[in-house]
């Protein structure tokens, strides 16, 4: 607590631009009290004469490293600790690791008899294909590390799969379905033990995956959700041990299943849905931690509205910098990953395509898939456009993956067997001298999405 006894410096770290983390930097500032954002630019820790300070001082930390979209996560984890070992945390590493790796949250919670989907992750190509039969014709590819859906894919079982995607492992795991009803799942947002909200989210249109960030819709469920759904949620919870955490849940035949446990949930579609935001909840919970107290009834005002506008407690961005955002050659060479296998290829950049769009016969190769709707594509070559299917395909750049929806054609008369469009780009800055093929000609083929 800092030197007044009654104003409490809540650490934020998350170094990425998140709404959900200006969020809760903006609740607690409503509380009366000080959010700060703990990012590259402002934040420091020193050992001096066996004494350990942070720059900027904080009381409490609250964990919103974003450990899925990281190329080292090992490096997050021991910045986590780090914070961890000198002031309160919510969200402590362990926990976060635990609830990040898909397969490490399923054994956990199997493991304390809370229901999970069957599934099996093996390190070998033959032990994970020769146990696929136990899952049917049809079942879930996930790699044991994705954000917002990506890294996910209902695939044919009657074809082999990879254990790994990229550098990074997968494992199998049962479709589970009702027949009766469109396919949907529940999201239950967990704070200290409490639930804040829940809302049911359907797949949209042409996909199977329910997630906001994919299009999914959602709908309230706070109230109404069954008894044994909200219990399994808050059990689920307790058992990963996290303070604040997003616990999907789907409905089988057989009662409710634990999906995942995520730890960095957003907050967009909770609200849109119930008209909470976790945010004040969070500040509230870290306020406490670090001994301070908060008034019950702001919290449930400030619940009603999502303030993710630039909160106070962000540091100051020199004008004219460029950012976080690494370079990218206008050709580079990636790693492209399916359920089948991984192969390297030259990608062309181009900023005016919308989406990654990738040669027939590469995504064969990998195994890119399965079709999950058409999109039309139109070329600068022709007038009219044609439809293409459209796929899930993670790409590794300079070991950073991504997971995209891209198109599939046939670009065997094009220099170059991939297509980089914006859904990767917006990730980097172009530059168009760099080439990775040594100074051969550029391909000429202009795409963009109607």
């Amino acid at each position: 607590m800092s030197a007044d006894g009654d104003s409490v410096r809540v650490g934020v770290l998350s170094l990425h631009n998140s709404k959900e983390t200006k969020a809760i930097l903006n609740a607690v500032d409503a509380l009366g009290h000080e959010g700060i954002w703990l990012r590259r630019e402002n934040t420091a820790v020193s050992i001096e004469d066996g004494d350990v300070t942070i720059e900027p001082e904080v009381d409490v930390v609250a964990n919103r490293l974003l450990l899925s979209n990281s190329e080292e996560p090992a490096e997050l984890l021991g910045l986590a600790a780090t914070f961890e070992r000198i002031r309160p945390m919510l969200n402590e590493p362990g926990a976060v690791l635990a609830a990040t790796h898909k397969f490490a949250t399923a054994a956990t919670l199997a493991n304390w008899n809370i229901a999970v989907p069957d599934a099996l992750l093996a390190l070998s190509n033959d032990r994970l294909n020769s146990g696929r039969d136990r899952f049917g014709e049809v079942g879930v590819y996930k790699s044991a590390i994705g954000t917002h859906g990506g890294g996910t894919w209902k695939v044919d079982l009657t074809e082999p799969v990879n254990p790994q995607v990229g550098n990074r492992q997968a494992f199998l795991q049962s479709l589970v379905e009702r027949d009766d009803e469109k396919h949907r799942d529940l999201r239950v947002y967990v704070v200290g033990g409490e639930v804040v909200g829940a809302m049911y989210r359907y797949a949209p249109e042409g996909d199977w995956r329910t997630n906001v960030s994919l299009g999914g819709e959602v709908r309230d469920a706070t109230d109404g959700m069954p008894t044994a759904a909200k219990e399994t949620a808050l059990y689920a919870a307790d058992v990963v041990g996290l303070d604040y955490v997003g616990v999907d849940l789907i409905e089988g035949t057989d009662g409710w299943f634990v999906l995942e446990t995520n730890p960095t949930a957003g907050f967009r579609g909770l609200h849109r849905a119930t008209g909470r935001s976790p945010a004040p909840y969070i500040a509230k919970l870290a306020v406490e931690r670090a001994g301070g107290e908060v008034d019950d009834d702001r919290v449930a005002e400030l619940s009603s509205t999502l303030d993710d506008s630039r909160p106070a407690g962000m540091p100051r961005i020199e004008t004219g910098t460029t950012g976080e955002r690494p370079t990218i050659g206008y050709i580079e060479e990636v790693v492209v990953s399916g359920t089948s296998g991984s192969t390297q290829a030259a990608a062309k950049s181009d900023t005016g395509a919308t989406r990654t769009s990738i040669d027939t016969s590469l995504a064969a190769e990998v195994g890119a898939g399965p079709i999950k709707s058409m999109t039309r594509v139109k070329s600068g070559s022709r007038k009219s456009g044609d439809a293409r299917p459209v796929v899930d395909l993670v790409i590794g750049i300079g070991g950073t993956q991504h997971t995209v929806t891209a198109s599939v054609g046939d670009r065997s008369h094009m220099d170059y067997p991939l297509l980089l469009g914006r859904d990767i780009l917006k990730h980097y800055q172009v530059d168009v001298n760099r080439r990775a093929d040594e100074g051969s000609d550029a391909g000429g083929d202009p795409e963009y999405l109607e």
